[in-house]
């Protein structure tokens, strides 16, 4: 009975080596894709940043609803001091009311010519009212920073027109949209399907950069 055991185990060495042996080679196989997979995507978040750019000119083709909220999902992501999210995002589809902010705001003529826009506004309500009650404008440049880069990736366009801190193109929106007076915009955001003569610039200057050693 013993040398039969010891005969079992012998025959079945090489089998449980060789099952090491593949069993290494696929873990060895599993963690180089996961590196190739980290690099693929550290190289597409890059390409996405350096590709972004303001985009002025766009197609006749509305947005859907779907990538609507997948980009107002993206600014919700960004970091908010404390946690208080002290934001609000009204995405606008009323092509009239589009309109008529593209002929009033100085610098948002384009929202003419889009089916969307998302307006971020800073929720005062929600802001902190213990240290710095204007940290609400951080978070929702942050978010609306995501908001542009998600944009991007999906390849649509998207051009950050500021409302704050100017009084009168505040003015401007409210005479257009009902807000109520704690909902602070920061800017409007027109979202379309872009004509493709933008292109995005390079701002590297190492004279921008200094380095503490």
């Amino acid at each position: 009975m013993r040398y039969r055991t010891e005969l079992v185990i012998k025959a079945a060495l090489p089998i449980t080596l060789i099952l090491l042996f593949g069993l290494s080679a696929c873990i060895k196989e599993e963690k180089k894709q996961i590196i190739m997979d980290d690099n693929i995507k550290a190289k597409a978040v890059s390409e996405v940043i350096h590709s972004r750019k303001s985009v002025r000119e766009y197609i006749d083709r509305p947005v859907s609803e779907d990538d609507l909220e997948t980009l107002v999902r993206a600014g919700m992501a960004s970091p908010t001091g404390k946690n208080l999210q002290p934001w609000v995002f009204y995405i606008i589809r009323n092509t009239q009311v589009l309109k008529k902010l593209g002929s009033d705001l100085p610098t948002a003529k384009m929202l003419k010519k889009v089916h969307a826009a998302i307006m971020i506004c800073g929720d005062l309500s929600k802001a902190d009212t213990t240290s710095y009650r204007n940290y609400w404008l951080m978070d929702c440049s942050a978010a609306s920073e995501n908001i542009l880069l998600a944009a991007e990736s999906m390849g649509l366009g998207a051009c950050w027109t500021a409302v704050f801190p100017y009084a009168d193109r505040d003015e401007t929106v409210r005479k257009h949209i009902s807000l109520p007076d704690h909902h602070i915009p920061l800017n409007i955001i027109p979202v379309g399907y872009p004509s493709g003569k933008e292109s995005p610039k390079d701002k590297w200057d190492p004279g921008n950069v200094v380095i503490i050693k």
